[in-house]
C-alpha cells in the first residue's frame, strides 16, 4: 500500500518535463493577467489625479476590473465543462489585451472604468482555466508543488508589476503601463498553442443563459450599492433600499432557476459537499485580504508616507515575499507528505494576526514594523489560496471540476470585490472625517486639500496641511485593514472544519477517461477504496446513470459489499 510518505507521482525528470512544457504556457498566460492587474496599482493616485477622478473614481477603477472577473468566472469554469479548454485560454487571454491595449487610451476615469471592465471580463476566464487545465495534467497529490509555483509566478507578478509601474509612470507615462502585458499575452499563446494538448470531452454545450444573467445582474446589483452606499446616497435610504431588495430578489431567482438548469452555472447540489461550501466561506475572507490590502497599501505608500509610485512598489516586497516564500514551501511538503490542513490552518492564523497588525500601523509607524506586518500576511495569504483550489478540485466529481474551480474564484473574487468596495468607502469617508477635525484644530479650511473628495497631491500642500492629510490617510488605511480580521477569523473556523481527505493520485482527464469507458474497473474497486471517497462515490453515481439500470445494480452491489 502507498503511504502518504511516498515520493509524488511526477518526480522522475521525464515525467516532469510532461508537465512543465504546457504548464509553462499555462503560468504565462496567469503571469499576463496579474501583470496587467498590478502594474497599474502603485501608479493608480497619479493616474486619477491625472484624470480629474476622485476617491470613488479611484476605487471603482479597481472594483470594475473586479466585479467583471468576479461575475464572468462561474461562466467561463461551466464553459470548460462543456467545451474545449485550451481555446478558451486563449479566447480569455485575447480579450484581456484587447482590454489592456483600450485602457491606455482613456481620456476620462469613466472610460477607464468600462476598458477595465473588459480587462476583468479576460481576467475572469484566466482566473477560472488555468488551474482547471492544470487538473487535467497534474493529480491532486502532486498539485501542491505546482500550485506553489504558480503562487510564485502570482507573487513575481505582484512585486514586479507595481516597480515596473512605477518606474514606466516615472519615465514614460502611466498610460504604457496598460501596453506592457501585449508581448507576454502574444508568448502565452503561441506556447500554449504548442505545448497544452488536452483532449476535450464532446458533450452537448447547453448554456444557463438565464441564471448567467441573474447572477451576474444580482452581484452587479449588490457591489454596485456597497460602493456608492454612503457617498451618492444614504445607507438607508430609499435608493439603498430598492437596491438591496433588488440585488436580493435576483440571486433569489437565480438559485431557483440554477436548481431547474439542465447545466447551471453553479450547480447547487455542489454545496451538498463539505469541503466546497467550507472552501467557499475561507475563499471569500481570502479574496478579501488579497484585493483589499494591495489597493489600498499603495494609497497608504504614497499618500501616508509621501513616496513615489516606484517606492512604492519596492515598499510592497516584504508582503510578496511572504506570499512567495510559503505558496513554494508548503507546496513542495505538501507534495512530498501529502498532508495538507495543518498548513492551511496555520496560513490562515497568520493571516488573521498580519491583518490585526496592519490595523495598528499610522503614517509615522517604523518601516520594519510595517514589513514584519506585511510579510505575515503575506505568508498567511500564500499558505491559504493556491490551496483552497486544490482540496475543492480533489473533493468533486471530476465531471465538475471547471465549474467547482471557477465557483470558488468566483467567491474569492466576490469577497474582494465586496471587500474593495466597503473599505474605499469607510477610507473615504474617514479621511474626510479625519481631515475636516484636523483642519478645524488649527483653523484652516478643509478645501486647502482641494476638496471634494478628490486625491490631494502631497508636493503642492503647505507643511502643516500636509502632515494631517498624511496623519489622516495613515490611521484611515489601518482601520480599513481591521474591517477584514473578523472574515479571517471566520475562515480560521471553516478551515479547520474542512474533512481532511487524502489527495488522489489520478489526473481529472484520467478519473473522466474511467468515467466514460465501461464500469468494471470501477465497479471492481474495493469497498474500502470507494467508502467515504466522495470522488469515488461521485464516479459510481455518474456511471450507474450512464449505463442505465444495469449500471445502477452494479452500483448496489458495491453499496452492498461496503454496508457489510
Amino acid at each position: 500500500m502507498t503511504t502518504d510518505t511516498s515520493a509524488p507521482l511526477t518526480a522522475t525528470p521525464s515525467a516532469r518535463r510532461q508537465v512543465l512544457l504546457p504548464l509553462s504556457g499555462l503560468l504565462l498566460g496567469m503571469f499576463v493577467a496579474m501583470l496587467a492587474s498590478t502594474v497599474v496599482s502603485s501608479s493608480l493616485p497619479k493616474i486619477i489625479s491625472d484624470l480629474g477622478g476622485s476617491q470613488s473614481g479611484y476605487t471603482w477603477v479597481v472594483t470594475a476590473t473586479l466585479l467583471a472577473t468576479t461575475v464572468s468566472t462561474p461562466i467561463w469554469g461551466k464553459l470548460a465543462d462543456l467545451t474545449n479548454r485550451k481555446l478558451l485560454i486563449q479566447l480569455s487571454l485575447v480579450i484581456f489585451v484587447v482590454g489592456s491595449g483600450l485602457a491606455g487610451l482613456s481620456q476620462s476615469t469613466e472610460m477607464l472604468i468600462f476598458f477595465r471592465v473588459l480587462q476583468g471580463l479576460g481576467a475572469g476566464g484566466l482566473t477560472a482555466l488555468v488551474q482547471v487545465a492544470m487538473a487535467d495534467i497534474i493529480p491532486p497529490r502532486d498539485r501542491g508543488r505546482y500550485m506553489g509555483l504558480l503562487g510564485a509566478v502570482m507573487a513575481v507578478a505582484t512585486v514586479g508589476g507595481p516597480l515596473l509601474g512605477g518606474v514606466i509612470t516615472d519615465s514614460v507615462g502611466w498610460r504604457w503601463n496598460f501596453y506592457i502585458s501585449v508581448p507576454f499575452a502574444v508568448a502565452a499563446i503561441i506556447v500554449l498553442q504548442r505545448t497544452l494538448h488536452i483532449p476535450t470531452h464532446k458533450r452537448k454545450v447547453t448554456i444557463d443563459y438565464l441564471g448567467a444573467i441573474l447572477i451576474a445582474a444580482g452581484v452587479s446589483l449588490l457591489l454596485i450599492w456597497v460602493s456608492l452606499a454612503g457617498n451618492q446616497f444614504d445607507w438607508g435610504s430609499v435608493v439603498s433600499i430598492v437596491m438591496v431588495v433588488g440585488a436580493v430578489v435576483l440571486l433569489g431567482l437565480a438559485v431557483l432557476v440554477e436548481f431547474r438548469a439542465k447545466e447551471p452555472i453553479i450547480p447547487m447540489s455542489l454545496f451538498k459537499n463539505r469541503t466546497f461550501w467550507l472552501a467557499i466561506i475561507a475563499s471569500i475572507s481570502v479574496g478579501v485580504a488579497m484585493f483589499g490590502t494591495s489597493v489600498f497599501l499603495s494609497q497608504y505608500m504614497q499618500l501616508a508616507r509621501g513616496k513615489t509610485p516606484t517606492e512604492s512598489g519596492l515598499l510592497t516586497i516584504p508582503m510578496i515575499a511572504g506570499v512567495l516564500l510559503s505558496s513554494v514551501v508548503i507546496g513542495q511538503i505538501i507534495s512530498r507528505t501529502g498532508k495538507w490542513k495543518r498548513y492551511m490552518v496555520v496560513g490562515s492564523i497568520l493571516l488573521t494576526i498580519g491583518l490585526a497588525l496592519m490595523g495598528t500601523i499610522r503614517y509615522d509607524t517604523s518601516f520594519w514594523l510595517v514589513f514584519l506586518y506585511m510579510f505575515i500576511m503575506g505568508a498567511g495569504v500564500g499558505m491559504v489560496m493556491q490551496n483552497l483550489v486544490l482540496i475543492v478540485q480533489n473533493a468533486v466529481n471530476p465531471l465538475q471540476i471547471g465549474t467547482a474551480s471557477a465557483s470558488v474564484a468566483f467567491f474569492r473574487s466576490l469577497g474582494g470585490t465586496i471587500g474593495v468596495s466597503v473599505m474605499g468607502a469607510v477610507l473615504g469617508s474617514r479621511i474626510t472625517t479625519l481631515v475636516t477635525e484636523g483642519m478645524a484644530k488649527l483653523g484652516i479650511d478643509p478645501s486647502a486639500t482641494g476638496g471634494g473628495g478628490a486625491i490631494p497631491n502631497l508636493a503642492t500642500l503647505p507643511a502643516p496641511v500636509r502632515t494631517i492629510v498624511e496623519s489622516a490617510y495613515g490611521e484611515a488605511v489601518a482601520d480599513v485593514f481591521l474591517l477584514a480580521v473578523p472574515l479571517a477569523v471566520i475562515s480560521i473556523i471553516a478551515i479547520a472544519f474542512l474533512p481532511n481527505l487524502k489527495l488522489g493520485t489520478k489526473t481529472s482527464v484520467e478519473q473522466i477517461a474511467e468515467q466514460e469507458t465501461p464500469g468494471e474497473t470501477l465497479i471492481a474497486a474495493s469497498a474500502a477504496e470507494i467508502a467515504g471517497d466522495p470522488i469515488g462515490e461521485a464516479l459510481l453515481d455518474e456511471e450507474a446513470g450512464r449505463r442505465g439500470d444495469a449500471g445502477a445494480d452494479a452500483g448496489d452491489r458495491v453499496s452492498d459489499t461496503t454496508r457489510s
